[in-house]
């Protein structure tokens, strides 16, 4: 099996790419590639077709950090079992109106199931032994209060990525089986920076990430 392995940023998954190296062939019988893709749902899905047009992986596995809309949750580790797009969409009359409020689109055209990227590979994401949450990509970093209860209301997601709904949306366009793993970095709401513990979260995803490997 040949797997690629993705982040935005190398920092993330930084242990695993050093426990890679000195183990490279990790999970045992199989080929692991690392593609950092860069910040972002653009850079996210450019990266990833142009190495999926190189040499089609049998399974992306996507690692990153998150904000978390559940307060308390700093360093838990957890599989995104869908995924929304949060910001596509218009901001008029004093609320944000989605692409498929808007009639732009069908919820239900594919890759889309009633508006949502889902997961459909139910094995994968029970060998994580992690819990599946929804989550909620948008290209920038959620801060006001009013956007933030909209997610909340509308969408219900658990967590935020920039970067989610792009592997989401390639893979089940591209028929690819597919994980994202992601571990919380802090609660969203303001960017204050001291209360982040990026530290722990990159501990806990790295440590799950190698036991997934590991379990393929």
């Amino acid at each position: 099996m040949y797997i690629l392995l993705a982040a935005a940023t190398s920092f993330e998954i930084q242990p695993t790419i050093d426990q890679l190296k000195a183990s490279p062939s990790l999970p045992e019988g199989h080929e692991t590639d690392i593609v950092i893709t860069g910040i972002g749902s653009i850079p996210t899905v450019y990266t990833l077709m142009r190495q999926i047009g190189r040499r089609k992986p049998d399974i992306i596995i996507q690692a990153g950090i998150a904000g978390c809309f559940l307060p308390g949750r700093i360093g838990e580790v957890l599989v995104i079992k869908e995924e929304a797009l949060g910001d596509l969409g218009v901001q008029e009359g004093g609320q944000f109106r989605t692409v498929f409020d808007l009639h732009l689109t069908a919820p239900d055209i594919p890759p889309f199931s009633n508006g949502l990227l889902i997961n459909p590979h139910q094995a994968l994401l029970d060998i994580t032994g992690l819990e599946k949450v929804r989550g909620i990509t948008i290209n920038e970093i959620s801060t006001d209060k009013t956007r933030i209860g909209w997610y909340q209301q509308n969408i219900a997601p658990v967590v935020e990525s920039m970067e989610g709904g792009a592997l989401h949306f390639t893979c089940l366009k591209e028929g690819i089986p597919f994980l994202q793993v992601r571990s919380v970095s802090n609660d969203i709401g303001v960017r204050d920076k001291s209360k982040w513990d990026i530290k722990t979260a990159i501990t806990s995803l790295n440590l799950q990430l190698i036991q997934i490997l590991k379990k393929l």
